[in-house]
């Protein structure tokens, strides 16, 4: 059974915070059922964001790919699909057609009068330029060469998948560590699990370490002293894992979570951090991006500081990996968006997580002087 994205949203703000809002419904698709998403780009030039465009459809598969009917290649600048066309009774070239869009990949043969599609995909692993695409046979198979427009990311595989974003999330990640924040601990949890297991990070969960140095639950911390005494710990547990890399860290949600509290993030900002956040109206594409644009303009939540968000209608733990999927998506995103992003974050937690993200002072920088 798969959960269907239905919209995703793309924010590019001042900062180099970039979010991508996902929508899942609360019944689930039938297994069958691929995800839906489509992508927008938003620009914020002052505190209202402006300039929404439409940049492209995508079905991504988070269930397990089934037997590849091709070889994939990756030869840096391009790459290339072999499909084997031989039992087909393709008579000549004139009977195949190949459709290249951005991200999408069309292919057909006519065989005995028949139009038979080969492979069809709107969720290529990253976008091409479809004007130098080179197709021609090569004795028994057909051979379809895409020019990619990142020539220095290397494709897994064709398409973008569960598969392949857990194969490339090493390379895009460069080891630095992921936060997953949002109101509830449980999804926060499960969801970090699942990334971290998925991209070979070690997944690490505040709440016990919490739950270890105190001695009881966070629920009964918080029903003793409140919530802000238990934020404040957790922002000294954080600052303890801030230092880590290739871990996956799932925070506290609700009000006695550090990130809920805009003046705790010094050492959430030393990872990515994803906002895992529950639709409270949005039924449609339409209405969750105007829910997404609500969400960034209100600077007084914590978990607005976040990199990505993804916007969730519904939770079943039986589908994390779905969620886990929107996840790797998003940072995929955000990362080809401003390559010196894993960098920026190494030198923040070189000088020492001082505060100052995403605007990094030099060396000897006293935060006191900002205040």
């Amino acid at each position: 059974m798969a959960v269907a994205i239905m919209s995703s949203f793309y924010i590019s703000l001042l900062n180099p915070s970039k979010t991508l809002s996902i929508l899942i419904p609360e019944n689930p698709l039938p297994k069958s059922c691929r995800l839906q998403s489509r992508t927008f780009v938003c620009r914020r030039s002052s505190s209202i964001l402006h300039r929404c465009a439409s940049v492209s459809g995508r079905n991504l598969s988070a269930a397990p790919s089934a037997t590849r009917n091709y070889e994939f290649f990756d030869g840096g600048t391009d790459v290339e699909l072999r499909l084997h066309i031989s039992a087909l009774g393709v008579e000549s070239s004139s009977d195949i057609f190949v459709d290249v869009d951005d991200c999408s990949l069309l292919i057909r043969v006519k065989a005995s009068g028949t139009l038979r599609t080969l492979m069809q995909t709107d969720c290529l692993f990253e976008r091409v330029k479809p004007a130098e695409t080179i197709w021609y046979i090569d004795e028994d198979q057909l051979v379809v060469n895409l020019k990619k427009r990142e020539a220095e990311l290397k494709w897994p595989d064709v398409m973008e998948s569960w598969e392949s974003l857990i194969l490339a999330a090493p390379q895009l990640l460069k080891g630095t560590s992921i936060y997953v924040i949002g109101q509830s601990t449980e999804i926060n949890q499960e969801v970090a699990k699942v990334l971290a297991v998925g991209i070979g990070y070690t997944p690490l969960f505040t709440s016990e370490v919490l739950e270890k140095c105190a001695g009881q639950s966070v629920d009964s911390w918080v029903a003793a002293e409140g919530a802000g005494p238990v934020a404040e710990a957790e922002a000294l547990a954080l600052q303890s894992l801030s230092s880590h890399v290739r871990a996956v860290v799932a925070t506290l949600g609700g009000p006695h979570g550090a990130a809920a509290w805009p003046d705790k993030w010094q050492h959430l900002h030393a990872g990515f951090t994803v906002w895992l956040s529950k639709s409270k109206a949005a039924a449609d594409e339409a209405s969750a991006r105007k829910e997404a644009i609500r969400n960034m303009q209100d600077g007084g939540v914590g978990y607005t500081n976040a990199d990505v968000v993804v916007k969730l209608a519904g939770w079943d733990k039986n589908h994390a990996q779905e969620v886990a999927l929107g996840c790797l998506r998003a940072l995929k995103q955000l990362i080809l968006s401003d390559k010196q992003l894993t960098g920026k974050k190494s030198l923040y937690i070189r000088l020492g997580c001082r505060g100052d993200w995403p605007n990094i002072k030099p060396p000897g920088w006293d935060p006191s002087s900002e205040h």
